[in-house]
């Protein structure tokens, strides 16, 4: 991974500031282990965490600019509602010159 520009950190340091951070270990317990002041550990993780941010906008930005095509109705039913029209349609095929009588609907008395 690249190292942050302008930064007076040595090159291993931000590397091993960057493996606890994807670790998500705290930026004190960083800071300890890296032998880092621990304002300069949390500012580091800031700091990544902005760029993250920064990063997965401009993506997501680009993802979705242009036109945007609405779906039809079905896909906006609860999956519920979905098998409850699919069983009615089928069973309404199934039934037709089928007599409904007493407890037993698919026996023709």
């Amino acid at each position: 991974m690249d190292s942050m520009r302008k930064s007076r950190l040595s090159h291993y340091k931000q590397d091993r500031l960057t493996e606890h951070f994807v670790s998500g270990s705290t930026a004190r317990t960083a800071a300890s282990l890296c032998g880092v002041n621990r304002k300069t550990a949390a500012f580091y993780f800031l700091r990544l965490r902005e760029i993250i941010a920064y990063e997965l906008e401009a993506e997501s930005a680009g993802m979705f600019a242009g036109e945007i095509e609405v779906p039809s109705r079905r896909l906006f039913q609860s999956p519920a509602e979905q098998r409850t029209r699919a069983t009615s349609a089928a069973s309404a095929k199934a039934n037709v010159g089928v007599e409904r009588r007493a407890r037993y609907p698919f026996l023709v008395y």
